[in-house]
């Protein structure tokens, strides 16, 4: 039992890593004895967090641009040197972008896509390889993708795009989760809610106390809580679950 949620010496790779839902994935996966590559665009705040979370673990920065197809192939074949299996893959990279409807543009509606879901597919096919020679029958090989509890229910945002993509997010899990399976890979989501992250900050800052309010635990979520989901997914605990989606929202999304 004690092995039960161990994730040591697992390779890891997170999107968007550097920041936000992706920094306390890293944060909680170094510290379980992961190796954890993290990934942003931004190489400097990419270095930076390696560097401090280098002093307890193994984190390696890589710096690409996911929203274009050269950057996910620049990726793909960077771990590929550097690494002859994958054991767990979190796409998290994700942008958003509000408008009202009538004034929502082309460009933001493409930009969104683009990161928050057509990358999601491309890079998890770009890295089969790896994630293939990672899995076994007893334990498989992890994808875990953020979706978005704005992914289940209609926000009060104007965020078209962002609540569109997430969607699609949840339901690529599922149906990946299908194909994959006889690959000896599981593919789940997370459906964050609240957290306190660069794209939630300007809403936590002006309504953060009503949003703790109407949450029926009666908080924002913390650090620790999504480092829990995420190595439940990447450990023997969660090796027979695929294809789910779970909120981990306080019970916004599940009791209101």
């Amino acid at each position: 039992m004690k092995d039960l949620f161990s994730i040591e010496g697992k390779v890891a790779l997170i999107t968007g890593g550097s920041r936000g839902i992706g920094e306390m994935i890293a944060r909680g996966y170094v510290a379980a004895g992961a190796k954890t590559y993290i990934v942003s665009r931004k190489a400097e705040a990419c270095e930076a967090l390696a560097t401090e979370l280098g002093k307890s673990g193994t984190c390696v920065p890589l710096a690409a641009d996911l929203g274009t197809p050269e950057g996910i192939e620049a990726l793909s074949r960077t771990l590929a040197e550097r690494e002859t299996k994958l054991d767990i893959l979190v796409n998290n990279a994700g942008a958003n972008w509000a408008a009202p409807v009538d004034e929502y543009p082309q460009s933001g509606w493409d930009k969104v896509l683009n990161l928050n879901l057509k990358s999601v597919f491309f890079l998890t096919q770009s890295l089969l390889p790896l994630l293939r020679a990672a899995g076994t029958h007893d334990d498989p090989a992890r994808v875990i993708n953020t979706g978005s509890i704005d992914g289940l229910h209609a926000p009060g945002l104007e965020t078209f795009a962002y609540s569109a993509s997430k969607a699609g997010v949840h339901h690529l899990t599922r149906v990946l989760a299908k194909r994959l399976a006889p690959d000896h890979i599981t593919v789940n989501a997370i459906a964050p809610g609240p957290f306190e992250s660069k794209m939630m900050a300007q809403t936590l800052k002006s309504f953060g106390d009503a949003i703790a309010e109407a949450c029926p635990l009666k908080r924002i979520g913390k650090p620790e809580d999504m480092a829990g989901i995420a190595i439940y997914f990447g450990s023997k605990a969660g090796a027979y679950v695929t294809g789910t989606v779970i909120p981990v929202d306080g019970g916004i999304s599940t009791t209101l």
